[in-house]
């Protein structure tokens, strides 16, 4: 299949010097019997933008995120985070990296009987130490979690119970908590989900935001192609572990995304 990148001729060949996260040639494999995951893929973040990942259930998606965490096995390529090479990492230094990857999930993974400022709060606990789970947070950590909470439009709920918020605004609280971690990137795993449509596009609207104000790199897989043209700088289409699209999304539009959906006659025929 022809892949319509429109990013430049080189791109996959040369590592730009200013990316926050850099994957060449990346291949995941989670064990011998089986077939590869991921197939070769390249991606650069950059400080600022938001890059939407696009691709059917399968396609590989939460295997790309996982692997730029240390959480999917790198059979062979390289994955870097910063100046980081993460194949090389060991456990301790894997909790170091993760600790600096904000991550927003489907199911925004809140402790729902927890007030939401200190949810958010727990974004802060690799750096200020496991006493804080007592709850004997730093006043300035405290402070800088009332100012996410603000910068996330809720403020307002920062003592209630996290389990009762909705949907779309605990995953306003989530994305406060992964700000809280000072991220060097933040991975957004299917954020708008369980969410609807208004809603989604509210989230998807702040975290374009803070990558922009930021400077924060925002990587958010997605499953619905509109919400990608509109909330994103650069799209990159993942089939069957292969990118099959990148280019800014400006230069995209439904018909070049097309090959990210296709159905393969033997699929057709199941």
């Amino acid at each position: 299949m022809t892949t319509p990148t429109l990013t430049g001729p080189n791109q996959s060949v040369s590592r730009a010097t200013d990316a926050r996260v850099s994957v060449r040639d990346l291949r995941v494999r989670y064990s011998e019997a089986e077939p590869l995951v991921l197939d070769g893929v390249d991606l650069d973040l950059h400080s600022g933008e938001t890059v939407a990942l696009l691709g059917s259930s399968g396609s590989g998606k939460s295997t790309l995120m996982k692997a730029l965490t240390g959480f999917a096995p790198i059979t062979s390529g390289d994955v870097r985070v910063g100046d980081v090479d993460v194949a090389r990492l060991r456990r301790g230094q894997l909790r170091d990296l993760r600790a600096g990857v904000g991550q927003v999930f489907q199911q925004f993974n809140l402790i729902g009987r927890l007030s939401v400022l200190t949810n958010v709060l727990t974004g802060s606990l690799h750096q200020a130490g496991p006493v804080n789970v007592f709850g004997t947070f730093r006043s300035a950590d405290r402070r800088r979690a009332l100012e996410l909470l603000d910068r996330v439009g809720i403020a307002h709920k920062a003592e209630a119970e996290a389990r009762s918020l909705s949907g779309g605004q605990q995953q306003r609280v989530a994305i406060a908590r992964a700000l809280m971690q000072n991220p060097r990137v933040i991975l957004a795993d299917e954020p708008v989900a369980s969410l609807d449509p208004k809603m989604s596009r509210t989230v998807l609207e702040l975290l374009q935001s803070i990558a922009r104000d930021e400077g924060i790199p925002v990587l958010v897989s997605l499953h619905v192609l509109p919400l990608a043209l509109a909330h994103s700088d650069r799209i990159v289409g993942l089939r069957h572990g292969e990118i099959v699209v990148s280019g800014r999304t400006a230069d995209l539009d439904a018909e070049q995304l097309a090959p990210v959906y296709e159905i393969d006659e033997e699929e057709e025929e199941d």
